[in-house]
């Protein structure tokens, strides 16, 4: 009788396995795709200590995108200068019409430690 038990409670425990197993690997390609859909309809802007992802972001003038910040290393905030975008953790994205061409200093808005004041990339707004 213990066989029998211990046989069935392995082949629940596969079973469960596999499904947990499954539906991480359908969350992930739905991630992907959806990030597939977005890529062209948004800007990310990732930080992380005293740095961002790019230290240039380019985009054509006359887009709208949706400006998405995120955190991957310590606690930061960011802001665009004369584009009127402030974003942060509790405020993570924006809708923007970049519709003067020219270069904006993209900063830190968040005192983040020793190197906050070296935490500037640049955005680049194409004809």
């Amino acid at each position: 009788m213990y066989k029998w038990l211990m046989s069935i409670l392995l082949v629940v425990a596969i079973v469960l396995g596999g499904s947990v197993l499954y539906q991480n690997i359908s969350d992930r390609q739905a991630a992907a795709e959806q990030e597939k859909k977005d890529a062209g309809s948004t800007l990310k802007i990732v930080a992380s200590n005293f740095q961002f992802d790019q230290a240039e972001y380019k985009v054509k003038k006359g887009e709208k995108l949706k400006v998405v910040f995120s955190n991957k290393e310590g606690l930061h905030a960011i802001e665009i200068k004369n584009l009127n975008v402030k974003l942060d953790k509790e405020n993570p994205s924006q809708e923007v019409t970049f519709d003067k061409p020219g270069e904006y200093e993209l900063h830190c808005a968040l005192m983040c430690g020793v190197g906050h004041d070296k935490m500037i990339s640049k955005l680049v707004v194409t004809e």
